[in-house]
């Protein structure tokens, strides 16, 4: 990858920024996707990779500290983060969650530009480690890759999931502690299972509780959240290999 070539992904609800630094980006060639929110992130994440990630601090809904938490769980894709605060405890929190740099606003386009060819030379000399798909929860281990969980022992069955089930089991597992809408388990799941995704969500994750707590039982790793959806609740890590 050459650095004039590199794909950014901006994520940043002020559309005059976003229009600002996408059409000034795309005339030093490199190619650009804007997001306003973390949903509108994830759908671009979902159908690309790209080499850099400028994200603003402030956004309506979940905020740039727990979408770069989020993403360090599973990548190492560069991240600037841009925030109207300049208080030194951002600068810190958000470099401390696994921001590689940082800048304040305003800005120059040409200070954006220098910071964005840097972090791109720096992760161009570093090796760069292959995201993990293989997820670690409770007496679990979720291999997204393969479509396959089991537990920690290897000595009990399998556990059988339907397609749309290991779709909405993987959904929360790469969302862990964050709560999730209906609409959005969809907007996540939609067009990833074989099977049509159940109509209704609600008896989907009813079938997936049962089948997980059946598993292990006395454990409770989706809980419902009063007008706000479901939350999953264990504590999930990234499993080599």
């Amino acid at each position: 990858m050459s650095i004039p070539s590199a794909t950014l992904l901006m994520v940043e609800d002020d559309p005059e920024i976003c229009r600002l630094v996408r059409d000034f980006m795309r005339r030093e060639g490199f190619e650009i996707e804007v997001a306003e929110n973390a949903a509108a992130m994830d759908a671009v994440l979902r159908r690309l990779r790209p080499d850099l990630i400028i994200l603003d601090l402030m956004l309506p809904g979940e905020d740039g500290l727990s979408i770069c938490r989020r993403l360090r769980q599973s990548d190492d894709i560069p991240i600037l983060m841009l925030s109207a605060k300049s208080d030194e405890i951002d600068r810190v929190v958000g470099l401390e969650l696994g921001a590689d740099d940082y800048m304040v606003k305003p800005f120059g386009p040409r200070e954006l530009l220098a910071r964005v060819r840097a972090l791109l030379r720096r992760a161009q000399a570093s090796p760069r480690r292959e995201a993990s798909q293989r997820f670690a929860f409770d007496r679990f281990v979720l291999d997204v890759d393969a479509r396959s969980i089991e537990t920690v022992s290897g000595g009990d069955a399998p556990i059988q999931l339907t397609s749309a089930e290991f779709d909405l089991l993987a959904c929360f597992v790469q969302r862990p502690r964050r709560v999730l809408s209906r609409d959005q388990i969809l907007d996540f799941t939609r067009g990833r299972s074989a099977e049509p995704f159940d109509r209704t969500v609600d008896m989907l994750i009813s079938r997936l509780r049962r089948k997980l707590e059946a598993a292990s039982p006395g454990t409770s790793l989706i809980t419902t959240v009063r007008n706000g959806g479901y939350l999953f609740t264990a504590i999930v890590r990234p499993v080599a290999g």
